[in-house]
Parts: C-alpha cells; structure tokens; sequence
C-alpha cells in the first residue's frame, strides 16, 4: 500500500549507493547473496535468537534494494525479474516457517494461515503480470520493473515492518500473524477486482 511513497525516497538512495558497487558485479550476484543470507534467519529463528534474525532479515531486504539499483543501472532483464521475485516470495515463506518451528505449539496454525494468505497474494500478483505481458498492459507506478506490478494492501514495506514487530515481540506473533494474514486476504480480493476492471475488455 506504501511501496509507491516509500520507494520515492528509497529509489534514489539506492540508486547513490548503486554507484558505487563495482561494474564487474551483477544484479543477479547481489539478489542471490541476499536470498542466503535471508536464508540463514531461519535457524536463527528455529533457536529462537530473534534480534540476530532481525538483523539478517534486514540485510536481505538491503540487498533485494540495492539489487534493483543495480538493475535499473545496468539495464533491468528478464532473468533477474525473474531470479529477484521468486528469491522474494521464498525468503518471505521461509521467515514463517522460522517462526513456526520455534514455537510450534503456539505459532504453527497462524504461521500455516500466513502462508496460506502469501500463496493468495503471491498468485494474485503474478498470475496477473503473465497475462499483463500478454496483452503489453504496463506501469511505472512502482518505478521500473521487469513486470507488471499490481499493488495491494500488503505490499513490500508492509511485510517488512510485519517482521520487524514479530522479530521484536516474538510472543505475540500468533495474533499478527493472522491480521496480517487477514490483510493479505484483502489485498488479493482489491486485486481481483483491478484484474476484472482491467482485463474484462
């Protein structure tokens, strides 16, 4: 829902530091190191070492942003929309299961309805996309993307501040996770609706 304003003052601060970031290396490189070390959360969370999830958490998030610059400097393709989405809806999943396993007694049914909410937004999203590249409906909206990208309620920024509460308040994921379940399931029904208005012709 805050994608389009945040990414008005992240854009070109990533873009800054994208300068500096040797031509020899890829977007592809910088979207696979962040996808492990997203990776690596999971244990961290399984042991229920919260602020050290965090801060990894945090990294990939840094380089899944700095990855983009990095495109957007050296030509935005296919392959790395392709490689930074799937790296995204996984690393998202993964954070869950973290949770789950630390605690499966008290986070396991709302950890399975999160996920269950992100396969909603996640087909949502880019099941739309294929058929947006089908018929060359685009938008700059979200600033330049290897792919149509349909908005929501629950957007990249949402999610990240989503991580860092549970991150910091452990006990009470349970209860966000299912109202940010909740608004996930929202947001897959505002795309329904902008799918219908947008391909019904």
């Amino acid at each position: 829902m805050v994608d389009h304003w945040a990414n008005t003052y992240v854009h070109p601060t990533m873009d800054d530091i994208a300068n500096y970031v040797p031509r020899h290396i890829s977007a592809n490189s910088i979207t696979l190191t962040g996808f492990a070390v997203g990776l690596f959360a999971v244990p961290l969370l399984w042991l229920e070492l919260y602020p050290v999830a965090l801060i990894l958490i945090l990294v990939n998030r840094f380089l899944d942003g700095l990855d983009g610059a990095v495109a957007r400097r050296n030509g935005v393709t296919n392959l790395g929309g392709y490689l930074d989405i799937t790296c995204d809806f996984i690393f998202y999943s993964a954070v869950i299961l973290g949770f789950a396993l630390a605690a499966p007694d008290a986070n396991g049914l709302a950890a399975s309805f999160l996920i269950f909410s992100f396969v909603g937004t996640g087909s949502s999203f880019l099941a739309f996309a294929v058929i947006a590249e089908k018929h060359g409906i685009s938008s700059d909206a979200h600033g330049q993307k290897a792919f149509y990208y349909l908005g929501g309620l629950t957007e990249g920024t949402e999610t990240i501040v989503f991580y860092i509460v549970v991150c910091l308040f452990p006990a009470y994921f349970p209860m966000l996770a299912v109202m940010f379940g909740s608004l996930c399931w929202l947001t897959v029904i505002g795309r329904f609706g902008s799918a219908y208005s947008l391909l019904r012709n």
